[in-house]
């Protein structure tokens, strides 16, 4: 990956709905290049998809939550029937499996205080393995999710010199400073 695939990467996540011809002109290459870069960030995997941003207050969804869960049982079954099952709730946005004492982080999005209930009890609590669960209830956004971190230095050594292959399998060159 080099500068010009960061910078359509950064340009995309800010505005996905961006077309080829203003992205190119905006990043000072050919259209024709834009959009044999873009096809190539897409089938590489690195870029994933387009999605909106959505303002979930505008959609009643007034409570976000992060409930940690911890299971009784760690075999490969129950593992693969639990995440099956959080998948499958709508209300949770997003699931982490996780190192340490506790197995999962979900973070949820309902509308109020007795969905999240609902959610925790008839949804949650309900599947396969559930052991316990602690739910921390967000008071206030700080930083929105923007995307990822897409820097010169995360494609470096500690000594700033750029390291390997990226992941579009081109050679990187090494650049002393």
């Amino acid at each position: 990956m080099d500068k010009l695939d960061q910078k359509i990467l950064k340009a995309l996540q800010a505005s996905g709905r961006k077309k080829n011809a203003d992205l190119a002109r905006e990043l000072g290459v050919a259209p024709s290049t834009m959009l044999d870069r873009v096809r190539r960030l897409e089938d590489s995997g690195i870029l994933k998809g387009y999605r909106a941003t959505i303002d979930p207050k505008r959609l009643n969804l007034n409570i976000q939550a992060f409930i940690s869960v911890s299971l009784y049982r760690h075999d490969t079954i129950d593992i693969r029937k639990f995440e099956d099952g959080i998948r499958r709730i709508p209300y949770v946005r997003a699931c982490y499996h996780l190192t340490g004492r506790l197995d999962y982080l979900l973070h949820v999005a309902v509308q109020d205080m007795a969905q999240l209930g609902k959610l925790i009890k008839n949804e949650i609590a309900s599947l396969p393995s559930f052991g316990k669960s602690e739910t921390f209830l967000a008071l206030s956004e700080i930083k929105p999710d923007n995307g990822w971190p897409i820097e010169d230095d995360l494609f470096a050594d500690s000594e700033g010199k750029e390291t390997g292959k990226s992941s579009l399998g081109e050679s990187k060159r090494t650049n002393s400073k």
